[in-house]
């Protein structure tokens, strides 16, 4: 057929062959073949290894078995085993408890366990009262927190002293155990921390008899793992009382 130019597009085409004389012969692998390409990238020990695994998993699929229960990552039972309505009534009969303090004990002089308590309930009023089944004598004393029934006002359950989150902050704590010989490659910076921290502390002197005021803190800056709190832990451990303070309390 001629094209718009004159031209006959015939001698351009291409002769094809039949696809069954240009189809390659796939030849099938045999069990020998496998069994090579099986050996390929295993280790000395690799039968031996695969074996253990197999049998690790048989035997921790016999105690999952025997067990009956299997371990989540949240450490919930399975869906099918959960009993919401169950909960909901227990939640409901197990009031909150409120918070009490116990002012006095009147002893029994003959019977410990007829004694009487006065608790002191913020607000509300104060009360004489018994203890709970649960709750022994000997744990409950005077200006202690307890945890008392909102119905018959029964002591129920000893609480810890409250404390104040100021105070924990003031806690002691053990000292860090960092020397200077324990920070390498800092040797400039820890002669300049020395002489700004550790001297005003330990020989203020030595600036009196100069006429100079020491200087008032230093500054550690750098990316992080350049030393800056290992500095900071080995001027912990010098012989001074140090206050540990964070600087989202300061914020």
């Amino acid at each position: 057929m001629p094209s718009a130019t004159g031209q006959s597009w015939e001698k351009y085409q291409k002769n094809f062959a039949d696809d069954e004389v240009e189809e390659k012969k796939i030849t099938p692998l045999t069990d020998e073949d496998i069994q090579v390409l099986k050996t390929y990238g295993a280790a000395p020990y690799g039968a031996e290894l695969k074996k253990l695994e197999k049998e690790i998993k048989d035997k921790q699929q016999t105690i999952n078995e025997k067990i009956g229960v299997k371990e989540s990552d949240t450490g919930l039972a399975p869906p099918h085993l959960w009993d919401i309505a169950a909960d909901r009534q227990r939640m409901q009969e197990e009031q909150p408890l409120q918070v009490a303090r116990c002012t006095k004990i009147i002893q029994d002089e003959k019977d410990s366990d007829k004694s009487k308590y006065v608790i002191n309930v913020k607000q509300i009023a104060k009360f004489v009262v018994n203890l709970g089944e649960r709750v022994s004598p000997t744990d409950i004393e005077e200006g202690m927190r307890v945890g008392v029934d909102r119905n018959k006002y029964q002591i129920l359950l000893p609480l810890p002293p409250k404390i104040d989150p100021s105070v924990t902050m003031m806690t002691v704590e053990d000292k860090p155990d960092v020397t200077y010989g324990d920070v390498g490659g800092c040797k400039e910076q820890i002669e300049k921390l020395r002489e700004v921290v550790e001297m005003p502390l330990l020989s203020p002197e030595r600036f009196v008899n100069l006429g100079i005021d020491p200087p008032k803190g230093a500054l550690l800056y750098g990316p992080p793992g350049t030393g800056k709190t290992l500095c900071a832990n080995f001027l912990a451990n010098v012989k001074l009382y140090f206050i540990l303070l964070l600087c989202r309390v300061v914020l």
